[in-house]
């Protein structure tokens, strides 16, 4: 059964974005040193992706070639995608698409960007953990990890290590029957 896992990195402040959804606070980290926990890595560890349309549209628009290969790409969204960036699927109903993930034997998902999402992922109990990488910067405000939306949650903390840079990487387990 696939393991689904959350990877991302937010301000100090809570924030993954910027007001207008900018991610170039962001960008002074690129280069950071994050060991065996650096993005390729992590990549390479999982076998399929899942993201919202927002997500989605942001990838698709950065300029450089679908960065997920081969990897199995999922969308949740209602609209269509009339020229996708690289082999995906649409899907409007999260819980058909949790059934489907939780039946891959192929490796592991991850649920890309944004917290909204995640969150989805939260409320239907289908998020076994996830990685924050917490970035020593203050933005003020924009997009927040995670949305208030009223869902109660007590995960686990599996490891918090200090990394490059100031950064902090958080790594919380969410077993089944945690989130109220």
């Amino acid at each position: 059964m696939a393991k689904i896992r959350g990877y991302i990195a937010a301000s100090l402040d809570g924030f993954i974005a910027g007001e207008a959804d900018d991610m170039t606070w962001l960008q002074k980290y690129d280069d950071m040193d994050l060991g065996e926990h650096a993005f390729p890595a992590f990549l390479q560890s999982i076998q399929t992706v899942v993201m919202g349309r927002a997500t989605y549209d942001f990838v698709a628009n950065c300029g450089f070639p679908w960065p997920y290969g081969d990897k199995r790409a999922y969308v949740v969204t209602s609209r269509p995608i009339e020229k996708p960036a690289g082999p995906l699927e649409i899907c409007q109903d999260v819980d058909t698409l949790i059934g489907q993930l939780r039946a891959l034997e192929d490796g592991d998902v991850w649920v890309v960007g944004g917290g909204r999402l995640q969150m989805a992922f939260l409320e239907h109990g289908a998020l076994d953990e996830i990685e924050i990488y917490l970035m020593p910067e203050l933005i003020g405000g924009g997009v927040p990890l995670f949305p208030a939306i009223g869902l109660k949650a007590s995960p686990r903390l599996a490891s918090v290590q200090a990394m490059d840079r100031g950064c902090v990487r958080l790594h919380y387990v969410f077993a089944s029957g945690e989130t109220a």
